[in-house]
């Protein structure tokens, strides 16, 4: 993302030092006038790297706030930084651009990344900006840290663990449902407050960053829940060789998703596979529980617990209410 040093610059140059060179505030992003940044991780700490991107039409709807298109793909990769139990750093941006993209478009983006950046401490520190024939395109490259270490894995689940859960599932999938067919808000008896609370969830995530350092601290294993709870639970099993019993009937609802599953029973599958939550799964020993519990406390975010690790080949088992397991046609979102 650096600009070109001749004299006027190109309109690419010119476009970084409008929107994104106000946002480059780290001492390390140079003022964007380089062609790398440079950071450096509090000392004993290890860097945490992540990155996650949105496409036009695939992640985002076209006429989504391009505000909220900025905080989603930032919030995305912050969520995964805090199932690592890590602290921000920075984070690189790169954009595809349309070249029908407009200038207010850009600048309500460079707004509402700016926002984020500053309410989540993490820094633009540069990236690249293109333009595409095709959809427009996002990706941000987050970088954070932990003390030596430390970093929260998904494969060091044990059996005996309990497995627990920040937040609420299944509303952003719910709301993605009714940004496809807005007469479901009728069907499921959704007053317009719980209406809106689905859509909301959908298109702004609440990483939880809050209790990344609890994370650290008191679960033996965790990750983000971005593909559906049922998929994501089933990667953590895999890479631990231990499966997990989960209860269906103790899995954290809202109000909206509970009044729609109480018009619409079937809702439960896309509910737990759906995708989009930006919660995190994690286990927990069950000596370290009341701990985490009471350290989420004091952040404002709930965690419940919905299951138990045991000995397996790498199951995540859903139990319905007569306690067989649920069948899910499609146990994870896949892009492919």
């Amino acid at each position: 993302m650096a600009p070109n040093q001749r004299s006027g610059g190109s309109g690419e140059d010119q476009l970084i030092a409008r929107y994104f060179r106000p946002l480059a505030k780290h001492p390390g992003a140079l003022g964007l006038t380089d062609d790398a940044a440079v950071i450096t991780p509090p000392p004993g700490c290890d860097l945490v790297l992540k990155t996650d991107g949105v496409i036009s039409g695939v992640h985002f709807f076209p006429d989504d706030p391009a505000a909220l298109v900025a905080k989603k793909v930032l919030r995305m990769n912050l969520s995964d930084l805090a199932a690592k139990g890590a602290t921000p750093l920075g984070f690189l941006l790169a954009i595809a651009l349309p070249r029908d993209t407009a200038e207010t478009w850009l600048a309500a983006f460079a707004q509402g990344l700016g926002e984020d950046a500053e309410h989540y401490g993490c820094p633009l520190l540069g990236g690249d900006t293109d333009r595409t024939p095709g959809p427009l395109s996002v990706s941000v490259t987050a970088f954070g840290s932990v003390p030596e270490g430390t970093m929260v894995l998904r494969s060091r689940a044990k059996p005996g663990d309990v497995v627990v859960v920040t937040g609420t599932i299944g509303d952003a999938a719910l709301g993605l449902r009714l940004r496809r067919d807005r007469a479901a808000a009728d069907r499921w008896n959704l007053s317009a407050d719980l209406r809106h609370h689905l859509l909301d969830r959908y298109l702004l995530p609440q990483p939880r960053n809050v209790i990344a350092a609890s994370i650290r601290a008191f679960a033996s294993a965790a990750m983000d829940v971005s593909d559906g709870l049922a998929g994501d639970l089933a990667k953590l099993c895999r890479a631990s060789r231990a499966s997990a019993d989960i209860d269906s009937a103790r899995v954290p609802l809202s109000g909206a998703a509970r009044t729609a599953l109480a018009a619409e029973p079937t809702l439960m599958e896309a509910i737990l596979t759906g995708g989009d939550d930006y919660e995190i799964i994690a286990t927990v020993p069950p000596d370290r529980l009341q701990a985490l519990e009471t350290a989420a406390a004091g952040t404002g975010v709930a965690v419940s617990e919905i299951g138990r690790m045991r000995a397996g080949e790498g199951e995540a088992t859903f139990l319905g209410a007569d306690g067989n397991p649920l069948a899910f046609a499609q146990p994870s979102f896949s892009h492919f």
